[in-house]
């Protein structure tokens, strides 16, 4: 195991990280790269280097069913935009989707898709056996729901295939409120959704009755209770996530407006035992709070007769298992009941083992070696996901798992069940000041756009400064800036924030990387060997653990300015010492010589920090440095070291003989390069 700077800090054996996964309907915009797959590629680069490459996985996969699908789907071929089947349409977005991130250098370990290549088998398998699991343990029911049907079109209505003027859940201030769940990831029955409309005919659907499987979320009441309590105490966990999944936890309740006070107290009696509280100041509306799901939904009934308007709060309700969508994962069949497919957000909760699964066939390992990483003591899962999501990951999932209980999943009854996950969740990478969405009306650059007048690392490393762990920020590239004019876009005068931590690579991370490179050829080609100096190895060890903890507990803006400070200390220690050195050489001092090698195996050592602690942001260059150092890559990066000296790299001969030969850098050599269009 690799030596820690802070004894507190516990490190997994093994490690699943993943990225979400993004619908199969569009190519990548900025929000899905910079807002999850690049915080998350940056901790699995961490920890490869960290406990080992064998030991990490990281996962994702393209979402390959879901009413958005089908909706986009459905208007391409309208349109005359495709032809094909919906599995192409899928496999067409998969492929570019794919094609950006590779671009971004995004390292997953696989990335394919709920219904493509192995996993699409894999996912079926497993799907089947966890709701069956569910149904065993008793916490799936069958119920009869109301489900808008378009009558002209003669169909049933999926998700987006109905919106309505807004979210019916009170404070929410979605763009966008779908049949049974708004963009801001709040879920509600389909009869709840104000002024109903058919995407498909313009008409106003009506109500028909279906039949699906529900969990039974509301069980787990009191775990997800001390689960927030655990994630508050836990140091890892962002307060947003306890923040969001407490809201959930709440009773259930009714808000009135003001004004329907006297309708109110007419129903009042009619209504199942409420407790009723006044509007407080400023507010519009007074609560009636019930004991149960049940009971609001009686009184629901009852104020709609009424022609009472009201909005419901956040509460925990039955969280749905299955649909009727054709294109999907096939249901298993309980209780005679046939022809269902699984809703895409349950599903899309256990892709990511699916994902473990497949990956593990892929490497020829035994099938439940996945177990070793999503259930053993000595592994964790961390879960990199958007503001929005986290309903799904930090409220049904958490209670779905615990659910599974002690059963084991292709291990028998003895087998550990799945540990609860590690939640990294975002706040809203904004563009400008509008929210990213590809639904909105402002539509944001994707990732192929952006690499037009960016490189990847210029990219990387302003994502991963914006601190979206802390709050929701705005992301403002100059080419792409509403707010500016074609005249200010184009002129270089303006400054552009995205290349502010790009500066750093280009002007002072390649200096320091330069200068000790061209140095050595002054010096017969060697990187010199010995002790650094005791102030440099001390702040040297002093940047590791801080740099340590913060990657522990995901502050990535917090390591951005660490390495920032970092570098520029490296490159004015090479600067001052140079210079001292040069000095001493001018006055003909005997010591001269020593202290331009001392100054060089201090620059040396140096350079070796900053590339470990740059590595998983900025891969690429870092990766460039350690060729040319003739160092092998899995010996550089590793954190197996105690980092007194860069001896402790070399072999015994050149160790002796006090070098180490590099290899010969070009002239006017970068290691991080600027775009082309920035020239």
């Amino acid at each position: 195991m690799s030596h820690s700077y802070d004894s507190d800090l516990v490190w997994p054996k093994r490690a699943v990280v993943t990225a979400g996964m993004p619908y199969g309907n569009k190519p990548l915009h900025f929000g899905h790269i910079g807002g999850v797959f690049i915080p998350a590629d940056v901790f699995a680069r961490f920890l490869r280097d960290r406990i080992g490459a064998e030991n990490v996985r990281f996962v994702s996969g393209t979402d390959c069913f879901g009413s958005p699908i089908n909706e986009g789907y459905r208007k391409a071929v309208e349109a005359g935009t495709f032809s094909g089947t919906i599995e192409e349409y899928v496999m067409g977005n998969h492929i570019r989707q794919k094609e950006t991130l590779d671009a971004f250098d995004v390292s997953l370990d696989i990335f394919e898709g709920s219904g493509i290549g192995r996993c699409k088998d894999v996912h079926q398998t497993l799907s089947e056996v966890l709701i069956e699991g569910l149904y065993e343990q008793g916490y799936l029911h069958l119920e009869e729901t109301m489900q808008f049907f378009d009558e002209q079109a003669n169909t049933f209505l999926n998700g987006r295939q109905v919106q309505g003027s807004h979210c019916p859940v009170a404070g929410c201030k979605a763009e966008h409120a779908y049949a049974d769940e708004c963009d801001l990831g709040h879920s509600y029955a389909p009869a709840d959704l104000p002024n109903p409309r058919s995407s498909i005919t313009g008409t106003v659907p009506e109500m028909r009755p279906v039949k699906n499987w529900y969990f039974d979320l509301p069980a787990f009441s009191t775990f997800l209770k001390g689960l927030v309590e655990a994630w508050r105490q836990d140091g890892q966990t962002r307060p947003v996530v306890a923040k969001s999944v407490d809201e959930f936890l709440a009773p259930p309740v009714i808000f009135v407006k003001n004004e329907c006070m006297d309708a109110y107290l007419l129903l009042a009696d009619q209504l199942p035992a409420h407790t009723f509280t006044e509007a407080e100041k400023g507010k519009h509306s007074f609560e009636l709070q019930f004991e149960s799901i049940a009971d609001r939904d009686v009184a629901k009934a009852a104020l709609e007769e009424a022609d009472i308007r009201f909005r419901t709060s956040k509460t925990l309700v039955p969280f749905r298992i299955t649909g009727s969508i054709e294109w999907g994962v096939r249901a298993p069949v309980l209780d005679g009941v046939e022809d269902l497919t699984v809703w895409c957000w349950p599903e899309s909760l256990w892709a990511p083992i699916s994902f473990t699964i497949a990956l593990n066939d892929e490497l020829a390992l035994p099938r439940n070696t996945w177990r070793d990483f999503w259930c053993s003591d000595e592994a964790q899962v961390y879960q990199f996901i958007g503001q929005d999501n986290i309903y799904f990951y930090g409220v049904a999932q958490p209670a779905i798992w615990e659910a599974l209980g002690k059963r084991g999943v292709f291990g028998g009854p003895d087998a550990k069940p799945l540990r609860q996950t590690t939640l990294i969740a975002n706040h809203h990478l904004l563009f400008g000041k509008t929210k990213a969405s590809s639904s909105g009306d402002v539509k944001p650059p994707t990732g192929e756009e952006l690499l037009e007048h960016y490189t990847p690392e210029q990219l990387r490393a302003h994502f991963l400064a914006l601190g979206l762990g802390q709050r929701s920020v705005g992301f403002k590239p100059k080419p792409f800036d509403p707010a500016l004019t074609d005249e200010q876009r184009a002129d270089k005068r303006v400054s552009d924030p995205v290349l502010k931590e790009g500066a750093l690579l280009t002007n002072v991370f390649n200096r320091l990387a330069r200068s000790c490179f061209y140095e050595a050829a002054k010096h017969g080609g060697a990187m010199p060997l010995g002790e650094p100096a005791p102030e440099v190895e001390a702040r040297a060890k002093e940047a590791l653990a801080s740099y340590e903890r913060m990657m522990h507990s995901f502050e990535f803006h917090s390591v951005m300015q660490l390495a920032d400070e970092f570098i520029r200390f490296a490159n004015k220690h090479w600067a001052d010492g140079i210079k001292e050195a040069a000095q001493a050489e001018e006055e003909g001092r005997p010591e001269a010589t020593e202290m331009r090698r001392q100054v060089l195996l201090d620059s040396f050592y140096l350079l070796r920090i900053c590339t470990l602690m740059m590595h998983p942001v900025v891969p690429k260059g870092c990766e460039t440095i350690c060729d040319y150092l003739d160092f092998a890559p899995e010996d550089f990066f590793s954190w197996t070291y105690d980092f007194n000296s860069n001896e402790e790299l070399c072999h015994a001969g050149e160790i002796d003989a006090g070098e180490h030969e590099v290899r010969e850098l070009p002239p006017r050599f970068d290691f991080f390069r600027k775009h082309e269009s920035q020239f």
